[in-house]
């Protein structure tokens, strides 16, 4: 009985051991990872918190704390995927607010602003007296209200695709009307000649009549089609859209947005 009773507090006690070593594990990984964002060393800071994710650490901590580390080396891309994880691992509003906050963020630098939109308002359902945060949703708005055009970039595409297919389908049907279309240029080409001629004639006999009755002779056509003068139009229509667009753009306040959240 003896035996046993000592089998079992053995037992416990290496548990308890072995739970204490996993603990220590973890106060040393996170404090180091810690000191080297501190000290803007970011790369050695990612190193660290990666290695805390690969053992298992529980806690969203590790996972956010890397995507800091990523993000302020500029590589925006790759931080979504830790923030990302960071909101799945998060067991309070705070973690989750924190995590979609500098998600968003992400979005903002890439240009995603439907995206970052979207981010900001999730942050606030979690935290909706976070200032911060509604400054960045109330600018991503403003971004997407006068950039609608990044959120359309795949109806652009397939507009395109929709254009080439036409262009190939005419462009068929023009190689076999070619010969056709020759046949008719050269007759009208003929017709325009003798027209040419004519209206040359008649045009010399009103300047001799003219010359002869002591008027002056009459003012020739100046040359400019009518597709030149089109344009000419089209050309100052763009000029005052980019006027609009500069006036738009200048309505929104280029101020930075908020930096990441610290945990």
């Amino acid at each position: 009985m003896k035996q046993i009773v000592f089998l079992i507090c053995l037992l416990f006690s290496f548990l308890m051991f072995a739970q204490e070593e996993v603990k220590k594990e973890k106060d040393k990984i996170l404090p180091k990872a810690n000191e080297a964002f501190i000290e803007k060393n970011y790369a050695e800071a990612e190193a660290q918190y990666r290695i805390s994710n690969s053992k298992g650490l529980s806690g969203a901590k590790p996972s956010y704390n890397l995507g800091n580390s990523i993000y302020r080396q500029k590589q925006f891309s790759e931080s979504k995927y830790a923030y990302s994880q960071a909101f799945e691992k998060a067991t309070t509003k705070e973690e989750k607010h924190k995590a979609l906050h500098n998600l968003g963020n992400v979005y903002m630098k890439e240009k995603q602003y439907g995206k970052a939109v979207e981010a900001y308002k999730n942050a606030l359902r979690n935290n909706p007296s976070d200032e911060q945060t509604r400054y960045n949703y109330a600018l991503a708005k403003e971004y997407l209200k006068n950039n609608p055009e990044d959120q359309n970039q795949d109806k652009k595409d397939e507009k395109k695709e929709d254009k080439k297919d036409d262009k190939k389908d005419d462009q068929k049907q023009d190689k076999g009307d070619g010969d056709k279309d020759k046949k008719d240029e050269k007759k009208e080409g003929d017709k325009d000649k003798n027209k040419g001629d004519n209206d040359e004639d008649k045009n010399e006999g009103d300047q001799k009549k003219d010359q002869n009755q002591g008027g002056q002779p009459k003012p020739q056509p100046s040359g400019i089609s009518k597709e030149s003068v089109q344009n000419l139009l089209d050309a100052v229509n763009n000029e005052e859209k980019k006027v609009q667009e500069k006036m738009n753009l200048q309505k929104v306040k280029a101020k930075p947005v908020q930096t990441e959240k610290d945990w």
